[in-house]
């Protein structure tokens, strides 16, 4: 299973910056609607006390003893809410042996809920009280009279629960506005390295040979170096490629010369000379062989079907080694393509299938497992196998298993370096079938 550490690793750019805004903008939309409610809330309250504090400074100041010694109010309050039955506002004041109320209050009294660990208290209709109460002393009492002022709650907690329902529905709205935007400033600032990308994928299809185009300040340098990377690249090869034509067609000429002169010298002198002269010839191949795995102007565009290739070479080996009487079952994939020259793609499956044919008995076995962005095809051979030891000389340049069987020695030597030149592999190991299996690595399309 993959690791969610992995996972976020091959988020795009585009993913981390969304998830990241995500996180950052969801984050402060639920402190503010955490926060503000909690503001309002005290802020509602705060104005509320204030008004209450207002009636009772009013109250207090209009407290007196009548003329009977009964507490009474000498004028009437300003607020109507008082003289209303069951309005929500009520204040009282007592002592320890009289008690004044309002008209709001009716034949109730302000009274403490049972049942609360904190002292609440309830009005008329046994609603919470949002309350202040104060103890003043009046001319003419010894002790102190308690003053009440409250008002109902409901009305306060109503109020908040509009709020927060209407503030929820303006920061999801929020929300959703700016995490769109968002978005579309990912897409416009990203647009230049989606450009690349596309430009880079037309180089892949050989469709041009260098990026075009305006990029922005922090792409123009990258974009600078790569088409002079490209440009550099193509030129070198080129030249490469033409001094090492001309000096092979330079050589073989005289080498021809040479190898026709030397038949005709006795044996004794013909053997010497001719080992010297075959020498010169595998080394000229071999030189070859290297500057023209040095890859292709087109790089970027190559690709070949694995499968069609194997079909062509096993048809032309089944011609060479008729006698042999090999079976060879071709098992990969129609559709599957590697990002290789079909020159450079044939130099390697030829060389292997041509070392299978030589020493398998009746069979041999071409298939593939898949990687991520790799595939290994296999060729897989029924002969005598070699030793373990032996394994890692197989591509060691000029090494042979066998003097007798016709060879340079160069051919799995040539393939490997191919694979290498291609950011592959070539490695062998003993076959299931009992012979040598040879497993080339190679980059697949996507």
């Amino acid at each position: 299973m993959v690791s969610n550490s992995l996972i976020f690793k091959r988020l795009s750019i585009r993913n981390r910056l969304f998830l990241a805004a995500c996180f950052w903008l969801g984050g402060m939309i639920i402190i503010a609607g955490i926060v503000i409610p909690k503001l309002v809330n005290e802020y509602l309250t705060e104005n509320m006390i204030t008004q209450l504090q207002l009636s009772l400074d009013e109250i207090a100041g209009n407290l007196a003893l009548n003329d009977k010694g009964k507490l009474s109010l000498t004028e009437g309050l300003s607020d109507p809410r008082f003289k209303k039955p069951y309005s929500g506002l009520y204040w009282s004041a007592n002592s320890s042996n009289q008690l004044l109320r309002s008209r709001s209050l009716w034949d109730k009294k302000i009274q403490e809920e049972k049942g609360h660990l904190s002292k609440t208290l309830v009005g008329a209709k046994n609603e919470e009280l949002l309350y202040i109460s104060q103890s003043i002393y009046l001319p003419g009492v010894a002790e102190p009279v308690n003053v009440i002022v409250g008002v109902d709650r409901k009305p306060l907690e109503v109020t908040l629960e509009k709020v927060i329902a209407k503030l929820w529905l303006i920061l999801s709205i929020l929300f959703i506005g700016i995490l769109l935007f968002i978005i579309a400033q990912v897409h416009w600032s990203l647009r230049p390295l989606n450009n690349l990308h596309r430009q880079l994928n037309s180089l892949k299809e050989g469709k041009q040979e260098s990026i075009n185009g305006e990029f922005p300040v922090e792409l123009a340098p990258v974009v600078s170096d790569l088409n002079a990377l490209l440009f550099h690249y193509q030129e070198l090869l080129h030249r490469a490629r033409n001094h090492a034509g001309n000096l092979s067609h330079a050589i073989k000429t005289p080498l021809s010369i040479l190898r026709n002169q030397v038949s005709l010298l006795s044996n004794t002198d013909y053997k010497i000379l001719i080992q010297s002269i075959n020498q010169v010839q595998r080394q000229i191949d071999h030189h070859m062989s290297k500057t023209r795995v040095a890859g292709s102007i087109h790089i970027l565009s190559v690709k070949t079907k694995p499968c069609e290739r194997v079909d062509a070479i096993s048809m032309a080996f089944d011609k060479v080694y008729s006698s042999r009487n090999v079976l060879l079952i071709n098992e990969l994939a129609q559709e599957l393509e590697v990002l290789i020259e079909q020159a450079d793609l044939d130099d390697m499956l030829g060389n292997l299938i041509e070392n299978a044919y030589k020493w398998s008995n009746s069979l041999i076995r071409v298939h593939a497992k898949a990687h991520e962005e790799h595939i290994t095809i296999f060729v897989d051979d029924d002969g005598p196998g070699i030793a373990n030891e032996q394994l890692d000389n197989i591509t060691k340049r000029g090494y042979r298993l066998d003097e007798e069987v016709m060879g340079s020695g160069l051919g799995l030597n040539i393939a490997s370096e191919i694979a290498h030149s291609y950011r592959g592999s070539l490695s062998f190991k003993k076959s299931s079938m009992g012979g040598l299996s040879a497993a080339l690595t190679l980059i697949i399309t996507t």
